[in-house]
């Protein structure tokens, strides 16, 4: 199969100019050029180098071409500062396709020719609590309406005004998704438009903003490509996508930035925003220290010990265990803690026992072993292992993050707890506890954006042109 590539690759070489936007300029260069812009839902900078679930996708795709063609692929990923900007890189052949979260709509497909849909999100009107929800569009009439310019909403809403004259919204062409949200929740504007996946990530930012309305359902995320020389290149991403739907990859990296989303606390939210303003400031220098000695990020830490004590170092449960990172007697003694009530003892052996946790689960991927070892710190490693085990009964995949959350409230189960060595086990618990700690750790990372996090990615920075980030093909997913 492989030999076979490479000669068709030769032949293709021989015959065909090498095009702006063609498979063969690809392959001939090494470079997959991808147009996105900088937001959670698309590509941005984490605590290890740059993610995102486009990032994840565009990455597996090169790899996907690496070894259909043996040449090897890297993608270099051009990031923009305007939304309206994606599609006139793509049609002007300054990227070989746009992997930004768009939606397939009749006046995009005019422009720029879309590969298979991978996402279907809803188009939401966003409105600040206690500012009176609006019922029907009627009751927009003298607001400020504020949406994205080239976003697909413009679509939506002059279809909206067709049948209500009245209706009236500006495009701003400055402000991406997230500053607009931050305008509404300061009441500098009254709506704005945004899809699901994007407020379902961001309200846990903040909690003030609510849905005031559907205005579409169901639309179609994609790829953009040039309309011109593209069609061998859309045909590989639609065998690259066919592939990761079938292997469970594409679930996988969705339920890697959107897992955590879908159970709202919006009194624990606010709550957990309050308590970062005037209680993380007296421990935080004992998570960073806890984090240079065991390697695993401060504000994950900070996040374990949040959903453990609200970082109360006298916390106390009903059952016995104590401390800001709620440290059970036995596991305090393995650790050698002599005072569980001490922060600084608490915070670095609660540190350590996560550490030796995803240690002991080297067999599992990331991020994947990150919320098995969470888990396990909260329900106990046997019965993580447990759970897998009835993965395998079941016939899944007994590493994956998505499979285990489904696998452990079977423990609570007789027909499954009765199968496996370690017995009985509330296991709903731990599920919604690496819910809520995923979801303390996202808001830490985005109060915190101002900080430099580790960069794993070579930048390349041209002078007065858009930014070039040539990311490593090394993500945590693999495809």
């Amino acid at each position: 199969m492989r030999k076979t590539a490479i000669i068709i690759f030769a032949l293709a070489l021989s015959t065909c100019s090498k095009s702006p936007g063609t498979l063969e300029e690809i392959l001939s260069t090494g470079k997959l050029q991808v147009v996105t812009r900088n937001s959670p839902t698309t590509y941005y900078r984490g605590a290890d180098g740059y993610e995102g679930p486009e990032y994840l996708l565009a990455n597996g795709f090169a790899k996907h071409l690496s070894e259909k063609y043996g040449q090897t692929v890297t993608p270099e990923f051009i990031v923009v500062d305007r939304f309206s900007e994606l599609l006139s890189t793509v049609e002007q052949h300054d990227a070989h396709l746009a992997a930004a979260a768009l939606a397939i709509t009749p006046e995009r497909q005019e422009r720029v020719a879309f590969g298979p849909p991978y996402q279907e999100v809803q188009q939401h009107l966003i409105y600040r609590l206690n500012s009176g929800r609006p019922r029907n569009f009627s009751q927009l009439r003298g607001k400020r309406l504020e949406i994205m310019a080239g976003s697909s909403y413009a679509e939506t809403l002059s279809e909206i005004q067709a049948e209500n004259p009245a209706f009236a919204w500006s495009e701003n062409p400055n402000a991406d998704i997230t500053e607009l949200l931050v305008a509404v929740e300061k009441q500098q504007i009254d709506y704005t438009v945004t899809d699901s996946s994007t407020f379902d990530v961001q309200r846990h930012y903040m909690p003030d903003l609510a849905i005031a309305m559907n205005l579409k359902e169901k639309e179609k995320l994609a790829w953009a490509f040039g309309k011109s020389n593209s069609d061998a290149l859309i045909a590989d991403a639609r065998e690259y996508f066919a592939k990761i739907r079938r292997n469970g990859k594409l679930d996988q990296i969705k339920e890697r930035y959107y897992g955590h989303t879908d159970r709202f606390d919006y009194v624990g939210t606010r709550t957990f925003i309050r308590h970062h303003d005037k209680l993380l400031t007296d421990y935080e220098d004992m998570f960073r220290v806890a984090a240079e000695e065991t390697g695993v990020d401060w504000r994950l830490i900070a996040a374990i010990g949040y959903q453990e004590s609200h970082w109360d170092p006298e916390a106390v449960s009903p059952t016995g265990v104590r401390g800001l990172m709620m440290l059970t007697s036995t596991t305090a003694r393995y650790m050698g803690v002599s005072d569980r009530e001490d922060p600084d003892e608490s915070i670095l052996a609660g540190a350590r026992y996560f550490a030796s946790l995803r240690e002991r689960l080297s067999d599992i991927p990331e991020p994947d072993r990150t919320w098995f070892a969470l888990a396990a710190y909260n329900v106990g490693y046997s019965h993580v292992r447990d759970a897998q085990r009835i993965i395998r009964i079941q016939g899944g995949n007994p590493n994956r993050w998505l499979e285990l959350k489904d696998a452990l409230p079977l423990l609570a189960q007789r027909k499954w707890h009765s199968q496996v060595p370690s017995g009985y086990a509330r296991g709903w618990e731990p599920v919604q506890y690496v819910t809520n700690i995923r979801t303390y750790y996202e808001i830490l990372n985005w109060l915190r954006v101002d900080e430099a996090p580790a960069n794993n990615a070579e930048e390349i920075i041209a002078p007065g042109e858009p930014e070039l980030q040539t990311a490593s093909n090394g993500e945590s997913v693999p495809l």
